[in-house]
């Protein structure tokens, strides 16, 4: 298969595992002119269940994010991501465009590219130039579970259609996981991003992360083999931030965290709570099914072999 497909891939993979974190974003932290008091664990959690609610209920936001990644062999196209534009929750919809990354690095990509997300389903405007080897179809379409299946890794199937429960992670998401941290805390009140908020903060280990996350349908020792396999790359833990505005939604939410090959951070600004986010799939004509590509370069593979006359 054509390596740019490939590519490609990689990189539709890592925007759905920037989307899957969804965090982080840019702005200004300064301290408002007078001094806050601090809120108590009672208060700051009492304010959190009451954030968590209202941002459930918007159902939908625009979103700029920013997800900045060591550039080495275990992140393929690494440096900064860029995404930006409306997502919806509960279901998941997202319309993003997306540049940066493994886009920089793909020969014949474009500077930017466009992302869908419905029904559990990812497309991406693969560009013009690797449509002119698909028949002139430029979307491609990424079924996760799909990709999974045809991998034949019965561990992978289940830990990626699992992970597709948890692609709904939206802000209220990140509210919920900061009220698992036996750290959180109240930091104070904050400008972020020209607007009044109340930051807090906490640390969020690997064990509390995969206990709070009921979509990874593993069994006991699968759960035991993925936290090892995270600390082994080095991450031990998420850092997790929150900015709340008067309104009780969040402005900001910033996650970042260290491995072995360098320090990760995904950064995303909220702002227009409950803007509209309809999402209609490219026409099936205009599409190409990444599973299918997967399906018909094994059969390929496996023909070579059986006539010797693998590469």
């Amino acid at each position: 298969m054509n390596k740019s497909i490939w590519r490609r891939a990689g990189l539709s993979l890592t925007a759905v595992a920037v989307i899957a974190g969804v965090s982080a974003c840019g702005g200004d932290d300064k301290k408002n002119g007078a001094e806050t008091k601090l809120q108590s664990g009672a208060e700051l959690t009492k304010v959190l269940k009451a954030s968590y609610k209202k941002t459930e209920e918007a159902k939908s936001a625009k979103v700029e994010m920013v997800a900045n990644m060591p550039k080495s062999a275990a992140f393929d196209g690494g440096g900064e991501m860029k995404l930006s534009g409306v997502m919806g929750w509960d279901p998941m919809v997202m319309d993003m465009t997306m540049s940066g990354g493994a886009l920089k690095d793909t020969p014949g990509a474009p500077e930017q590219t466009r992302m869908m997300w419905i029904n559990n389903i990812m497309y991406m405007d693969a560009g013009a130039e690797l449509a002119k080897q698909m028949d002139g179809k430029r979307w491609m379409k990424m079924d996760l579970g799909a990709v999974a299946k045809e991998s034949g890794d019965a561990a992978l199937q289940k830990q990626m259609t699992g992970g597709l429960d948890n692609m709904d992670q939206n802000p209220a998401e990140q509210i919920a996981m900061l009220l698992e941290s036996k750290s959180i805390k109240h930091v104070g009140a904050v400008k972020m991003n020209g607007v009044d908020t109340q930051h807090y903060k906490g640390t969020i280990s690997i064990e509390e992360m995969v206990a709070k996350n009921d979509s990874l349908v593993l069994e006991k020792n699968e759960r035991a083999q993925l936290i090892k396999g995270m600390k082994n790359t080095g991450v031990t833990g998420y850092n997790t931030q929150i900015w709340v505005n008067k309104d009780g939604l969040p402005v900001r939410t910033d996650v970042s965290m260290s491995t072995k090959e360098g320090p990760i951070s995904m950064v995303a600004n909220y702002s227009d709570y409950g803007a509209k986010a309809t999402v209609t799939p490219p026409p099936a004509n205009q599409t190409f099914d990444f599973a299918q590509v997967l399906k018909e370069a094994a059969e390929a593979m496996k023909a070579m072999k059986e006539a010797g006359t693998t590469p």
